[in-house]
């Protein structure tokens, strides 16, 4: 969920006292053992980077608005016309599900190709619904930039097997593939209404809606049976109770709609299962109930085995939905949230949901006009929420997340966020325990334009009011998150605190800048937490505002690996700038801001370190000599430049007169080399290397072009710097 405003957090340096943990916590203590992260899915994924291919991967990329950084594993490969991905099987499957991005505008298909011969069916792919652009939204940009598109086989395919995808003329971004073994379709239930003998019609040519609602009245206390098929239902349905509605499977029975119930009011007993509402929702409408549910089911319901596609939002929850379960069933592609318990939920059970691609929170409990309580988010899996948090609980009592896999949240969220935002009144903060248990965090975490600094991957945060309830975070991992593991703040702004914390049993990996990320004045007590490769150092304590008082990390034992104390609160540690030092072979431009003397339309200096060699930045024409620049966001030793033009040998070979200059400051720039001719020619990779000489030391890197033969500017598509000659 997002608000219309957000709060601009201005860095100062905190004035009240530092409480770090103390140095020489040495002891590793495992934690607990607990259920595994995550669903039980009948599908295995496997990334296009890892798999075969003639087309070029992008990524991997953080940078929110980039292709990549929104792809699982921020990696991805791009395919043009005739170029293709092949997948290893790692089981028997019958049907995939892929992930892909086209370019905005465009539509097309892609041929299969099992064991490298080309099935009849082809793949289609389209731009349709994706590039939603939220402007009300504080520091979004145009997102959703992915889409997933499904197809049956028509035969069975061996672990081991090769399946391929090839592009047909419109460049494919592939993602990652989903197979999947699909159970026969299921029979019809003895005394079961079919929605076909209330005049349905399975082709899709007909509206159903008529029929449906037919169906439900005649089927009161049973089963409204709906065969394999495709139905049109062009309104919403309500008075939907004490029925269940049941399909063939998510792959046989497809209803196409994008309200399909809405009701305010339920006396419950309604039980969904084993089909598909996959909807036409192009653009995200706040005021439109673009929902597959909107609003309540009633009490004691059920929703299992659902495919939930091209929707604003899959279930928007209101009104009783006490003991409601939701489960095993797969959320794709909604220009929202997945799931959101709105208020006033009793004893809900999210768990072993599949969700990907979300514009939105992924799953969010919401408590507006009476808390959610005694509710939970357990096993699920969640991948790509583009603009949220995998999982936010805005206030509620007696809360648990437990065993949830997130991975690759990109912009304006945590993995995990445990919050008092209110977004509107009236609300219910957190109170009681919030149990935060068993969940593993992947590359979490996400930089914050409003704020201007980064959001942790677990997030506990007192944006409008103090956190007071328990919060237990326990058996916690934490891997890749590019930013901070754990951070505690006042959104807001207001310097609310955070206390009652209590963080036990958790491993950390590879974090970009810091294990704590204390923003706010507050408490929580750590013990038996773990961590390796720290990018910039353990703790950051500098709550906001600076006089608002300290935050106290209390040391329960057990913990190593993240003694030390980011010492300056002026400034916001970067990835990696911290000891130990992250991978020394590193690009330290990719990601950077950029800025140039100008450029040329589209061709702005940023395409020139989005990790994309195929983008570019191109300068004003006809006006040398051009500069770009680059902050490298610390000084380094920089020994070597490469410098690449897009691969395609459509770009003929040309020679760049380039001057490169470097800067600690920012103002004052000296000559690192002197101007001279770079070749660059597609016969050799359109690449050039510049060496820089021992003893450079600059934060700032900029190149002036003075001259270009193929062209009458200066053109880049990527600039990388290292540290090795």
């Amino acid at each position: 969920m997002h608000s219309s405003t957000a709060a601009h957090l201005r860095r100062m340096p905190a004035i009240g006292a530092v409480v770090a943990l103390a140095a020489g916590m040495l002891v590793a203590v495992a934690p607990a053992a607990h259920a595994a992260s995550g669903a039980t899915l009948p599908f295995t994924s496997v990334e296009a980077e890892a798999a075969t291919t003639t087309g070029t991967k992008i990524g991997p990329d953080y940078t929110q608005g980039t292709l990549a950084s929104e792809a699982s594993g921020r990696q991805a490969v791009r395919l043009s016309s005739g170029q293709r991905v092949e997948f290893t099987l790692p089981r028997a499957a019958d049907a995939v599900n892929l992930a892909y991005s086209v370019p905005d505008g465009q539509s097309g298909s892609l041929n299969v190709y099992v064991n490298g011969t080309k099935i009849a069916k082809s793949l289609p792919v389209t731009s349709k619904y994706s590039y939603v652009d939220t402007g009300w939204i504080a520091g979004a940009k145009t997102h959703h930039f992915f889409d997933n598109a499904r197809l049956l086989l028509g035969r069975d395919v061996q672990a081991g097997d090769k399946v391929a995808v090839e592009s047909t003329g419109t460049q494919v971004t592939v993602d990652v593939a989903d197979f999947e073994q699909v159970a026969a379709a299921a029979s019809q239930p003895a005394g079961s209404v079919s929605v076909v003998a209330k005049g349905a019609d399975p082709s899709g040519d007909g509206d159903s809606t008529q029929a449906f609602r037919d169906a439900i009245a005649a089927a009161q206390g049973g089963t409204v049976w709906i065969p394999p098929g495709d139905y049109r239902v062009t309104s919403s349905l309500n008075g939907v109770q004490n029925v269940t509605l049941q399909g063939a499977g998510n792959w046989y029975s497809v209803v196409h709609t994008s309200r399909f119930i809405d009701q305010t009011s339920s006396s419950g007993n309604v039980h969904i299962k084993d089909f598909a509402v996959i909807g036409e929702v192009t653009e995200r409408v706040d005021s439109s109930p673009d929902n597959f549910v909107n609003g309540s089911l009633g009490p004691n319901s059920s929703v299992s085995g659902m495919w939930l596609q091209h929707l604003k939002v899959g279930l928007w929850l209101t009104g009783n939905n006490d003991n409601l379960v939701v489960e095993n069933s797969r959320i794709l592609d909604t220009t929202a949230d997945g799931l959101n318990l709105n208020g006033t939920a009793k004893g809900v059970r999210v768990r072993n949901n599949f969700l990907r691609n979300q514009g939105d929170d992924s799953l969010a409990m919401w408590s507006l006009y009476a808390p959610d309580t005694n509710s939970s988010f357990e096993n699920n899996t969640i991948s790509q929420p583009n603009l949220a948090n995998g999982i936010a609980i805005y206030g509620g009592t007696d809360i648990s997340v437990k065993n949830n896999l997130i991975s690759d949240t990109n912009a304006l969220g945590s993995g995990i966020a445990i919050s008092n935002q209110k977004f509107l009144d009236p609300f219910s903060p957190l109170s009681g325990t919030i149990t935060v248990d068993g969940n593993t965090l992947v590359r979490t975490g996400a930089m914050n334009p409003n704020w201007n600094h980064p959001m942790g991957a677990l997030r506990v945060d007192s944006y409008d009011s103090a956190v007071n309830a328990t919060v237990d975070i326990t058996n916690t991992t934490i891997t890749d998150s590019p930013y901070s593991a754990f951070e505690f703040v006042s959104g807001g702004g207001r310097g609310y605190p955070v206390r009652n914390v209590n963080v036990t049993g958790a491993t950390v990996r590879n974090t970009g800048t810091v294990v704590v990320q204390a923003e706010a004045q507050g408490a929580a007590t750590f013990k038996n937490v773990t961590a390796t490769q720290v990018g910039a150092a353990g703790v950051y304590n500098c709550p906001y505002p600076a006089n608002s008082g300290s935050f106290a990390l209390t040391d329960g034992g057990g913990n190593s690996g993240w003694s030390s104390t980011w010492t300056d609160c002026s400034t916001w540690p970067q990835p990696g700038q911290g000891n130990p030092d992250p991978d020394p072979g590193r690009n330290l431009a990719k990601g950077r801001p950029a800025s140039a003397t100008g450029s040329q339309d589209v061709y702005t200096p940023g395409k020139a370190v989005d990790g994309d060699a195929n983008s570019y930045w191109e300068s004003a024409n006809n006006a040398f000599p051009q500069a770009w620049t680059v902050d490298l966001g610390s000084s380094y030793a920089v020994r070597r430049l490469v410098l690449k033009l897009p691969p395609s040998a459509a770009w003929g070979a040309r020679t760049q007169t380039i001057t490169v200059l470097g800067s600690t400051d920012g103002s004052a720039y000296s000559t690192v080399v002197g101007s001279q001719g770079y070749r660059f020619d597609p016969a050799t990779g359109n690449t050039a290397t510049v060496s820089l000489p021992s003893g450079t030391n600059l934060r700032y890197l900029r190149l002036s072009v003075s001259a270009n033969t193929g062209w009458p500017a200066g053109q880049f598509s990527e600039v990388e710097a290292y540290l090795a000659s």
